[in-house]
């Protein structure tokens, strides 16, 4: 009788611990989250996010951070994954991938439809650095001198762009160097300048303005306009010896997932990522500059569990985002 009951309680203790797991597991939420290539900004900026949610959560959010090749291939996935898949892209491509324009032309998918917003995160930020004591002060100055661009990157796409809508195309030196040897050709004196793109304040122009001093250009209204870009503002003293506010341009980034995430997850995770952005803002100034406002850059659906938190946080909300 002592051996049998020894057995039951040994089977009763079993079976709690378990139930113990199970309620464990079923109370995790898991999310994938995919982001950009690893080396990139926006792959780190996934890491804190995930670090975030887990400890915002107290372990009952855990997301996995998948590499990826960039935000056309996150669109494309989006259409095949289910359930809980978060992932980044530019608000402009939600509209190319519905109305399979550009990159997206003969690849529509219907699930496109499906695509909701979640959260801005920081946005890519234009920096045109220049020299201190290369005597630019503004884009016509450019004229004759000798800057990098990069190559492939979007940053050095947009810089050729806005070259050639400023009236300078052929006029300035474009320097065959890579992006990532910009500062010490800057601080060599073998450029005048560099063009990058990336939240900010960017690493890269942070290394610069320590280095040597340098000026990161503002552009005009009309310079701003004529870019079809997002205005965006750098506040004085986000870089060594910015003494003003830089007036940029951007292209506003979004963490999407999809209708087929629940409410419940969506409130949660969005909920979770405000909830926990002044935290992530210390170890990372990127995170500062994102706010609410910045909703008004999502140009399509907001997921309805994200939406509750934004109502009753009072954000703007408008009649696309329904």
């Amino acid at each position: 009788m002592k051996t049998l009951l020894s057995h039951l309680t040994k089977f009763a203790l079993t079976a709690v611990s378990s139930m113990a797991l199970l309620t464990t597991v079923a109370a995790e939420t898991r999310v994938t989250y995919k982001s950009a290539k690893s080396t990139s900004s926006y792959y780190q900026m996934g890491v804190q996010i995930a670090e975030a949610m887990k400890n915002g959560s107290d372990g009952e959010v855990i997301v996995t951070v998948e590499e990826s090749q960039g935000s056309v291939q996150n669109v494309m996935e989006s259409a095949m994954r289910e359930g809980n898949f978060v992932f980044t892209t530019p608000p402009a491509l939600i509209g190319l991938a519905r109305g399979g324009k550009a990159m997206f032309k003969d690849k529509t998918n219907p699930k496109f439809a499906t695509i909701r917003a979640l959260f801005p995160i920081p946005s890519l930020t234009m920096h045109f650095v220049v020299r201190e004591d290369s005597g630019i002060k503004s884009f016509a100055d450019l004229e004759g001198k000798t800057i990098l661009l990069g190559k492939g990157s979007f940053g050095a796409k947009e810089g050729a762009k806005y070259l050639k809508l400023f009236g300078l195309e052929g006029k300035v030196k474009v320097a065959d160097v890579e992006l990532s040897n910009a500062v010490p050709a800057l601080v060599n004196g073998q450029i005048d300048g560099f063009v990058t793109a990336g939240s900010f304040p960017a690493p890269n122009v942070i290394e610069a303005a320590a280095s040597t001093g340098v000026t990161v250009l503002s552009l005009s209204e009309e310079q701003i306009k004529t870019t079809k870009r997002t205005r965006l503002v750098i506040p004085s003293g986000t870089y060594a010896g910015q003494t003003s506010d830089i007036i940029t341009t951007s292209l506003p980034v979004v963490a999407y997932t999809t209708a087929s995430m629940d409410d419940d997850t969506a409130y949660a995770l969005t909920k979770t990522f405000w909830d926990q952005r002044d935290s992530m803002s210390k170890d990372a100034a990127w995170w500062a500059a994102v706010n609410p406002d910045m909703l008004n850059n999502i140009t399509s659906e907001i997921h309805p569990g994200a939406l509750k938190l934004y109502e009753e946080i009072g954000a703007a909300i408008e009649d696309h985002h329904q």
